[in-house]
């Protein structure tokens, strides 16, 4: 402000118009224009001092705008670029939030470079201030040094001066001064009130900028609220949304889980179904083993008892038929020839027996065997009931099947050689009774004819007998090898039993040599047996019971694991529902906060979009503006130079002119020793060639 006063003292002293025969009043010196030149510059410089006091300088307040205008610019530009980016990339989840966060923290660093970069330049341009401001202080300082220093001379010379002189001097020059000194007041009332529009302009330019500096910093605070509100809601929505995966990964787990809780759970009720299945069609076929085994026993004891009751019967007609054959034989020499087909027939009948006691021993022996079998299995099942259940169901009942043919098979073939036998004997009978009536009529030595021919007939009719004996002798045989082979299948089929059962059959064998006791022991084993199966049927019963009890219980407990889970799988159900429903409606939520986080971010950008176009038009204008204070401010800073450039001259030339002013003084000092009144003259004519020298210096300036 100085330097633009000063300029402005400058361009007047430059502009004020002078006359042709423009001439200084004798002892006016040029000093007195420069000294009041000099003390009007102080005395605005002090005023504008007081006034810099109570407001800063426009320089500063220009500087302070101009860093704002840029500095919101650059946040206008970075908001800008930020808004875009979002909206660019609004559509895209999460990725799209971590670009946003990426371009804005790269935008918030070239923002802090940027701003950085202006401090500096800030700095800079106050280093520069305050240089400007040392310099101006030296300006003044060294004109008030530079008025003082030409003050007290010209007072001297001033008082110095004739007074008589100056009275006939003062009514030519005081018309030219009133004039001058009019000019000056009417060019300093100008420069005033052009100086005072010029601050009140620069004053509402300030409160301008001030404004819109003002507008301008709550849009860009008020943005930043909303930003910082905006990435609030973001973190808010990301955590919102990590809590929300987290909680369906929980629940989906959950979900795996239980599936497969409740499949390990349908996979054991179908195993224990399955094995409960199994245990009764076990213990079903335990049951009817068992009685087939009971009835099997039944049979083959009664089988064993006829087949013994036979077998003595069998063995006392033999007795007595070999008696009677015996005796027949020393007693009828002469029947022999007649006699021996009968006796061939009894000899055939006797190979019958034989083979007939032989199957009865085989048969005995395989009731032994069986009866043996009977007690081991007893035995055996007791212990082993529970570990070969399928096996014994599996193989008792085979064999329970066969030999209930086989025996049945067996009594039939019985019956048929019993009523057989029975003929036998009964044919044998009646040939005994032949016999001996032959035997009686040899002792009475009474030939005849007719008994001859009796006897004749008769013994047709023994070997019709015979023949018809040797052909169910044959059948018999027959029979008796089929019953063979059915034996050697069964005795191969049970083989497997035999094995099991020898160390028993080895005790049995030693206690088979004394009949009677066999027989009570035979007894003593039935009623054995018959108290084992009664214990086995107790124990089977009991089993069935036990299975029963514990079949009810898994039964229980199965319905009420059953009821147990399908109340978890409906809490769960319900729960799952819950969930999904929650999930969907925090999710339709997301959305909905999301399009309207996008729409108010479409609202602000549009905002702001609007408001930093205006700020920009208002920033070109404020450029446009400071551009032409930019150029006023260089012309003053050239027109400063220049006048620096005269004040050096007017420097040198004073200093010219103070030098000649003391050789004139030192002569005048000379001649006025020598001359006083000559003296007097030529300072006269001096000064005013001085003055006229200067006048004409000034019209060539």
């Amino acid at each position: 402000m100085n330097c633009k006063r000063i300029e402005l003292v400058s361009t007047w002293w430059k502009i004020t118009p002078r006359k042709k025969g423009f001439t200084l009043p004798f002892g006016f010196h040029s000093g007195h224009l420069k000294l009041q030149r000099k003390s009007f510059l102080l005395k605005e410089g002090e005023k504008n001092k007081e006034k810099e006091r109570h407001w800063p300088s426009s320089d500063q307040k220009v500087d302070h705008m101009l860093k704002m205008a840029l500095g919101h610019s650059e946040t206008n530009e970075v908001l800008k670029n930020a808004a875009e980016q979002e909206h660019a990339l609004g559509d895209n989840g999460t990725s799209g939030s971590r670009m946003m966060d990426q371009g804005l923290s790269a935008l918030l660093t070239e923002y802090g470079k940027h701003v950085e970069e202006m401090k500096q330049q800030l700095q800079l341009y106050q280093a520069q201030m305050a240089e400007m401001t040392l310099k101006l202080e030296e300006v003044t300082n060294e004109n008030e040094r530079l008025h003082a220093e030409l003050k007290e001379p010209l007072e001297k010379q001033l008082e110095a001066l004739p007074l008589i002189h100056l009275e006939t001097d003062i009514p030519a020059d005081e018309g030219i001064v009133k004039t001058l000194q009019e000019q000056l007041q009417l060019e300093k009332k100008d420069q005033l009130t052009s100086f005072q529009q010029l601050t009140r302009q620069l004053h509402v330019a300030k409160e301008k900028i001030e404004l819109t500096n003002q507008q301008f910093l709550k849009t860009v605070t008020e943005q930043d609220v909303e930003l910082e509100k905006l990435r609030k809601q973001l973190r808010q929505a990301k955590i919102d949304g990590q809590v929300a995966n987290a909680k369906l990964e929980e629940i989906m787990a959950l979900k795996e889980k239980l599936h497969s809780q409740l499949e390990r759970k349908e996979e054991d009720r179908i195993s224990a179904q399955e094995r409960e299945t199994a245990s009764d069609k076990r213990l079903q076929q335990m049951q009817s083993g068992i009685k087939q085994l009971e009835m099997r026993l039944c049979v083959t004891v009664q089988g064993a008892e006829r087949l013994r009751a036979e077998k003595v019967a069998l063995e006392e007609q033999i007795r007595e038929l070999q008696a009677k054959s015996a005796s027949l034989e020393s007693e009828k020499y002469d029947a022999v020839a007649k006699v021996q087909d009968c006796i061939q027939l009894l000899e055939e009948a006797n190979l019958l027996k034989s083979q007939a006691l032989f199957g009865e021993k085989q048969k005995e022996e395989e009731i032994k065997k069986l009866q043996d079998e009977m007690s081991q299995l007893a035995e055996n099942t007791a212990a082993r009931i529970r570990k070969e259940v399928d096996t014994a169901k599996r193989q008792c009942n085979m064999q329970v099947s066969r030999l209930t043919e086989e025996v049945s098979a067996l009594q039939m073939e019985c019956g048929e050689k019993q009523s057989q036998i029975e003929r036998a004997i009964r044919e044998k009978r009646a040939v005994e009774e032949e016999l001996e009536k032959v035997y009686r009529e040899h002792r009475e030595h009474e030939p005849d004819s007719r008994k001859l021919e009796q006897l004749h007939q008769k013994y047709l009719l023994a070997e019709a007998a015979k023949d018809d004996l040797q052909r169910n002798l044959q059948v018999t045989q027959n029979k008796l090898k089929q019953l063979e082979m059915n034996s050697e299948e069964v005795k191969s089929r049970c083989q497997e039993v035999i094995c099991k059962l020898q160390s028993t059959l080895d005790s049995e064998r030693e206690k088979s040599a004394f009949v009677s006791e066999q027989r009570l022991k035979f007894q003593q084993e039935n009623e054995q047996l018959q108290n084992e199966m009664e214990g086995l049927r107790k124990l089977a019963v009991e089993a069935q019971q036990k299975a029963k009890i514990k079949i009810s219980t898994m039964e229980h407990e199965h319905a009420v694991k059953e009821h147990g889970y399908e109340v978890r799988l409906k809490e769960m159900e319900d729960t799952s529902r819950k969930s999904t429903a929650e999930l969907r409606r925090l999710l339709v939520a997301q959305q909905k906060a999301t399009n309207r986080w996008k729409e108010e971010t479409k609202n602000l950008t549009d905002t702001t979009e609007s408001m930093i176009s205006k700020l920009k038009s208002e920033l070109r204008r404020q450029k446009l503006r400071s551009q032409e204070l930019i150029s006023q401010l260089e012309i003053a800073n050239e027109k400063v130079a220049e006048d620096e450039t005269t004040m050096m001259e007017y420097r040198e030339y004073i200093d010219r002119l103070q030098r000649r002013l003391s050789q004139a003084e030192q002569r005048a000092a000379t001649a006025s020793q020598q001359v006083p009144s000559s003296s007097k003259v030529l300072s006269k004519h001096m000064e005013h060639a001085e003055v006229l020298t200067f006048t004409s210096f000034l019209r060539q300036r």
